[in-house]
């Protein structure tokens, strides 16, 4: 039988890992991972082999203040076995980058591993295969304006 209350701290920290991202909350982010974890995201495009790895990718790709992201994760199927779990997580992600001038929109599929170090779950692995991806230009676009947001108005 499932513990429930140990899937729901699995869900939680995955749900740390996407707001500490869309906030560039760095240093929160960097405690969900064990430092030998490792990433491949955008269908293997950005492979990665240890915590430190991972947040510098991150930092540079999302950190500008000029980029804004939202992503949400949904339908988690997970399967914890003793100290160890994976999970399968539905994600839609929107990506507004004012200094390239444009915005992303996508939905991929993580999967993930998962380990517990001294009662608390880390990520030992994430990353993601996408079911689409398209981009907008936003620059000379009068039909697109950011009203709202860290960048807006830059």
């Amino acid at each position: 039988m499932v513990d429930l209350q140990e899937l729901e701290k699995i869900k939680r920290l995955k749900y740390k890992y996407q707001r500490c991202l869309d906030l560039h909350l760095w240093d929160e982010l960097e405690e969900c991972f064990v430092p030998e974890a490792t990433s491949s995201y955008g269908d293997g495009q950005y492979t990665f082999g240890s915590r430190d790895e991972i947040l510098n990718f991150l930092k540079q790709a999302m950190g500008r203040p000029s980029s804004m992201s939202s992503h949400h994760v949904h339908h988690p199927e997970i399967d914890i076995d003793g100290e160890r779990a994976t999970g399968v997580w539905a994600l839609e992600d929107y990506v507004v980058d004012q200094e390239a001038g444009n915005t992303i929109h996508g939905a991929a599929y993580y999967h993930d591993q998962y380990v517990k170090v001294d009662g608390e779950w880390k990520i030992k692995h994430t990353g993601y295969m996408r079911a689409y991806e398209e981009r907008v230009e936003r620059r000379n676009n009068p039909h697109i304006e950011l009203t709202v947001g860290w960048g807006a108005g830059e």
